[in-house]
């Protein structure tokens, strides 16, 4: 009987699997597509079969379409996936930790905290001796990373116990505050404005393959070390006692866990600036979709995070085309009314 149940388990979970690599997979095609010029995708595959195997090019491809695909959407569409995957993965991690499906890099301060140090960095010119464009996404992950502690350790000292809600409104808090930092700073550009607005709008326009160099090693080394935590982050969503009583040194795990999460989001933030409730909405649908089993929460949240985020993309530079609106719209739009109904199906389920 146990062994019928685990196959069914294992086949439920390999059919979400399937779907969620799919619809990753036809975002990505739809992404490099659609556009100001559509692109077959047949000749999308050869091109990119070409350049992968390298193979000699196809005389029948129009180069003018290997130019659109190799260096403008392609690029492009990798690094909408890769940012969309982080914030998702960050934000299923934040929300098994705080065991509340509010909790997201946005709502925690994490991206603010981040912002603040891009935007540091871009006004002030900083660059670090032997990192060179690596400073800013350093940058943003330490600033992401003290905000969080801070907001960790603020909330403790109002509230012992650590409640989740005192947690996220300590986070809406930082977030407000380090907001108003940002628009001091803003005040304060000259020949820096445009740079720093449009970088905080969010967007993956024009970034090409160098983005991409930066985010990739931070996206690498923070979902492994969410993924290889993701039993001890299932134990943890039942409490910290409980998970303390079946081994899991917790103090430890959860500053892995916030590391991780604040390498992601710092990240994610300085390649494409603020991006809001990607890490709500994504987590809270997989949820709700395949379980809370984190083993499997986590590589789905990839998955899907990154094919939402491409699709986000594609509507901001297609619905009033040739004005591209800014990606953080796009996803404001659809996480508002969610993270809403979240809230009232949350009353609803405490008075029930």
């Amino acid at each position: 009987m146990q062994k019928l149940f685990t196959l069914k388990y294992l086949n439920k979970k390999g059919i979400a699997y399937l779907i969620a690599a799919i619809f990753l997979l036809v975002a990505m095609l739809l992404g490099i597509s659609i556009g100001t010029v559509s692109v077959p995708v047949i000749d999308i595959l050869k091109i990119i079969g070409a350049e992968i195997f390298r193979l000699s090019p196809n005389e029948q491809i129009d180069p003018m379409y290997t130019n659109i695909v190799l260096n403008i959407r392609l690029p492009r569409v990798i690094l909408a996936g890769l940012v969309g995957a982080s914030l998702a993965i960050a934000g299923a991690a934040f929300q098994g930790l705080l065991r509340n499906p509010l909790a997201d890099p946005y709502t925690l301060g994490v991206s603010s905290g981040a912002s603040v140090g891009a935007v540091l960095t871009m006004f002030f010119g900083i660059s670090i001796p032997f990192v060179g464009l690596l400073t800013l996404p350093l940058l943003s992950i330490l600033f992401a990373f003290i905000t969080i502690f801070v907001v960790m350790l603020f909330a403790r000292q109002i509230d012992r116990s650590m409640k989740v809600e005192t947690i996220i409104l300590t986070g809406i808090i930082f977030s407000s505050f380090l907001g108003s930092i940002i628009s001091m700073i803003i005040a304060l550009t000259g020949e820096e404005l445009r740079q720093i607005i449009g970088w905080l709008l969010g967007s993956v326009s024009m970034r090409g393959w160098a983005y991409i160099k930066i985010i990739l090693p931070f996206f690498i080394i923070g979902s492994f070390l969410l993924l290889i935590n993701s039993r001890e982050l299932n134990a943890m969503s039942f409490g910290e006692e409980r998970a303390q009583h079946i081994g899991v040194n917790v103090q430890k795990r959860k500053m892995i866990i916030l590391i991780a999460g604040s390498i992601l989001t710092g990240a994610a933030v300085a390649v494409s600036g603020t991006i809001g409730f990607v890490g709500l909405v994504i987590p809270h649908l997989t949820r709700l979709l395949w379980g809370p089993d984190h083993r499997h929460l986590l590589p789905l949240s990839i998955l899907t995070g990154g094919g939402f985020l491409i699709l986000a993309d594609l509507v901001a530079r297609t619905l009033i085309s040739p004005t591209e609106l800014p990606i953080g719209v796009i996803t404001a739009l659809i996480g508002a009314p969610v993270f809403g109904l979240i809230l009232i199906n949350r009353r609803k389920e405490r008075r029930g």
